[in-house]
């Protein structure tokens, strides 16, 4: 097997391969960094926003748990014990 059969590729489009890698590169717009930049820190400050929605949301959970388990918590029976002897 030579090494030039191995490197062809299928369908014969080693030639459009080649015109693509020794084609010029695009052109890239001037701006595309700071448009980059402006996206991630939209996406870094929507990802902080929604954590910290979801972090007092599970506050006010526990809160809201914490306010119902007191309030149907039975109260203690009072306790029958007689007055001491010298009256209170």
């Amino acid at each position: 097997m030579s090494g030039e059969a191995v490197d062809r590729l299928p369908g014969g489009k080693e030639g459009e391969v080649h015109a693509m890698l020794d084609a010029a590169y695009p052109v890239v717009p001037p701006d595309l960094a700071a448009r980059a930049m402006a996206r991630g820190s939209r996406r870094l400050r929507r990802r902080r926003l929604a954590r910290t929605a979801l972090v007092l949301l599970l506050l006010a959970a526990v809160v809201a748990a914490a306010v119902w388990a007191i309030a149907v918590w039975p109260s203690p029976p009072p306790l029958n014990v007689p007055p001491p002897p010298g009256g209170w």
